[in-house]
């Protein structure tokens, strides 16, 4: 089964962590995708376009660098992204991720026992060495679960998501003006248009985390816009007045707290 493989990049990112992250979905994969789509979401830095260009090289044809003039954001860059995909079948990557050896040969035997339309993993967190994985982001095994978890939180972590080309355009695509909680609006309108959900239990993903990361889940500013995505799912009729009146006053509550209690309730929850 052909696959692409999706990222999307922007001037903030560390080269050296991108450089590692295609080397894991290309030089250290049992199945290697057959193309790579890389959306440049406005100028980048001289060392990034560096990186990108000795992967050029080495890749060719395969590796397929769209650029944006200007910065649109994750939601716009992942659209343009899915639609510039040759494959049905797309996997998603995000830059400062790593994928695990086995990842896409995994997924692919789903895809071809299974009558699916996203399959995703679990992931392993780890703060600077990817050898010492701190904590694990466990989602359902099976779609009815997902559809249930998705009711209060993303059902699919997203860095290690393949999903088909054709249910993504069916219902949109990503919001192109979204630029945080992209890839939860494009699972919740997957499930509300009849898509099929399978996350394999397993890590295949090692994702780069600390107090930073943490930090930036934080604040004010994050609790209105998770606020406004749960608003959003209501609107959808995805959730009822009950359930957006708990994830908001929950969403509240977790983001407002202190740095060092946020980063031990995000750990928490990761075990639930």
């Amino acid at each position: 089964m052909k696959f692409s493989v999706l990222i999307s990049i922007y001037y903030k990112e560390n080269p050296r962590h991108f450089d590692r992250a295609m080397r894991s979905v290309w030089s250290e994969q049992s199945i290697k995708p057959n193309e790579i789509v890389l959306v440049e979401d406005g100028v980048l830095t001289d060392e990034l376009y560096q990186s990108i260009g000795k992967w050029k090289e080495e890749l060719g044809g395969i590796f397929k660098v769209i650029s944006l003039a200007r910065n649109i954001g994750i939601g716009g860059a992942k659209k343009i992204g899915v639609e510039k995909c040759t494959n049905e079948l797309i996997a998603v990557m995000d830059t400062d991720d790593i994928s695990l050896p086995d990842r896409f040969k995994k997924q692919l035997m789903i895809f071809e026992t299974k009558d699916i339309d996203v399959c995703g993993a679990w992931v392993g967190e780890f703060e600077s060495d990817e050898t010492k994985i701190i904590s694990y982001r466990k989602v359902p095994e099976q779609h009815s679960a997902i559809v249930r978890f998705a009711k209060s939180r993303n059902p699919v972590n997203h860095p290690s998501a393949m999903y088909k080309r054709k249910a993504v355009l069916n219902v949109g695509n990503y919001a192109k003006h979204k630029r945080t909680s992209e890839d939860y609006n494009l699972f919740v309108k997957l499930i509300l248009e009849d898509a099929k959900f399978y996350n394999i239990q397993e890590p295949l993903v090692s994702m780069r985390t600390g107090n930073g990361q943490v930090g930036r889940r934080g604040g004010l500013n994050n609790a209105i816009l998770e606020a406004t995505t749960q608003k959003e799912f209501y609107e959808m009729d995805f959730l009822n007045l009950y359930e957006l009146f708990r994830n908001v006053v929950v969403g509240f509550t977790i983001r407002l707290l202190p740095k060092t209690l946020l980063k031990m309730v995000f750990k928490m929850i990761r075990k639930l």
